[in-house]
């Protein structure tokens, strides 16, 4: 599968959509210059289910898991969740303000949701990353990286990067090199393609 934005829409195409309310519109005078990676598990550490989509459109069953009790009061979303299986989900258009990296600053600008993208991955700090996310992710920075040319690789952050001492995904399980690697890969086929 090929990610692909859809500039009319700034939605991805051939990805499930799943839409969230928690978002809104961006500053007027906020160009999208960032990317922002997270990772998340629900319950902690435990992949599959619904539970992200749950948390990301508020239905959230507080019964569920002891866990989710402390959590399902959040307004709380991002652009985009890869799962363990390299599966996309949108869930807020890249045009809008998704609501992911809470009190935050990157180069002395605070309110990081104002002009960024949230990249959630499927994951625990602890624990590897699958190849194909890095492969889907990697794919998708570059479709985002086309379509927004303000970002730029020294713009590509993790959400410990923006909200040190708060938070600490993606982790160190989070292989930052295999990812730059990616990324060049595809940008030099990019640029020697006919």
């Amino acid at each position: 599968m090929t990610v692909r934005l859809d500039p009319d829409n700034n939605w991805l195409t051939g990805v499930r959509r799943v839409a969230s309310d928690n978002c809104d519109d961006r500053p007027a005078d906020a160009a999208v210059d960032a990317i922002v990676i997270h990772g998340i598990s629900l319950p902690p550490g435990e992949f599959g289910g619904a539970w992200i989509a749950a948390l990301f459109t508020n239905t959230l069953d507080a019964n569920a898991h002891p866990y989710f009790q402390e959590i399902c009061h959040l307004r709380v979303s991002s652009h985009v969740l890869i799962n363990r299986a390299g599966d996309v989900v949108q869930f807020v258009p890249f045009s809008r303000r998704a609501w992911h990296a809470g009190v935050s600053s990157l180069a002395g600008r605070s309110c990081c949701n104002d002009f960024s993208i949230g990249i959630e991955l499927e994951g625990s700090d602890d624990r590897p990353y699958n190849d194909v996310q890095y492969a889907r992710l990697a794919e998708l920075i570059t479709a985002l990286m086309s379509a927004y040319p303000a970002i730029t690789s020294d713009r590509i952050v993790g959400h410990s990067d923006i909200a040190p001492g708060r938070k600490t995904d993606p982790g160190p399980s989070f292989d930052w090199l295999k990812l730059r690697r990616l990324l060049e890969i595809r940008s030099i086929a990019r640029r020697i393609a006919p």
